[in-house]
């Protein structure tokens, strides 16, 4: 039986098979209170999603990607993704583009955050939201958008998780996500992946590319982004929370990932 349900203007048949029955070169779909399905599928179009705020985990391929608030991530067409978040609310805005120009920025999944003037621009674009109509100021606008995003992005490399193919390094990784709190004890987790301590370093850095201690970083930094947004704790709790034992420390940390220094919304 066909379901009329509409996803970012995709209109929802069976089993979550999505179909794209609009015309339009491009256009852009602005959601409040997004809810997404947790289920992997993908786009034939080009894909510009910016939160505005809450956050977004992609779990694209091996890697999950974070887009926290004031972020964009882009997807190339027909890349599967699956996207979560717990945050408290997400609102977001989704370009889809026919086409692209052929620069091969545009073959790769970035994520980055918006400058001021990209984020004026999207914030302008969005009252041609869930228009389906021809028009030629939108056209030429979202072909700017569309073209400056090279030059607009500093990719945010730090805001990625690697997932590794290697089946002994999962419970390495479970572990940590468990136990974020607490110090790296290297001699567990290589107990847990069945080798040395000098192997499963090796190993992880080949794998994942980053550290065993990088990650942890990362990890803790993700958690604490998603305390932040429940807005229940303060700085100085989320740091002891989530495993330092200052606000200093946690800052400096929090700022060697994100590029800018923690706060609260108070909205």
């Amino acid at each position: 039986m066909q379901n009329d349900r509409i996803k970012c203007g995709l209109t929802e048949q069976t089993n979550h098979q999505f179909v794209d029955t609009i015309q339009k070169e491009a256009y852009v779909w602005c959601e409040k209170d997004w809810n997404h399905d947790q289920y992997e599928h993908f786009h034939h179009r080009s894909q510009l999603t910016f939160v505005e705020e809450g956050y977004q985990y992609f779990h694209i391929g091996h890697t999950i990607y974070l887009v926290p608030q004031n972020h964009i991530i882009w997807i190339p067409s027909e890349v599967p993704h699956r996207i979560t978040s717990e945050a408290r609310t997400v609102n977001l805005m989704v370009f889809l583009f026919t086409s692209v120009f052929k620069e091969d920025f545009y073959r790769h999944v970035h994520v980055f955050a918006a400058p001021a003037v990209l984020r004026e621009m999207l914030l302008y674009a969005s009252k041609w939201n869930k228009s389906l109509h021809e028009d030629e100021e939108q056209d030429i606008f979202f072909k700017a958008i569309l073209k400056s995003l090279p030059n607009f992005c500093k990719e945010s490399n730090d805001l990625q998780i690697p997932v590794p193919s290697d089946e002994r390094l999962l419970p390495v990784c479970n572990d940590i996500h468990s136990n974020f709190k607490y110090h790296l004890n290297m001699e567990a987790l290589a107990h847990k992946a069945r080798m040395s301590v000098r192997s499963l370093q090796r190993i992880f850095k080949n794998e994942t590319g980053i550290t065993l201690q990088k990650y942890h970083q990362l990890v803790r930094i993700l958690k604490s982004i998603e305390l932040i947004d429940t807005r229940q704790y303060t700085l100085s709790q989320i740091a002891y929370l989530i495993g330092y034992q200052s606000l200093s420390a946690f800052t400096a940390s929090y700022f060697s990932v994100m590029k800018t220094k923690p706060k609260i919304n108070k909205s």
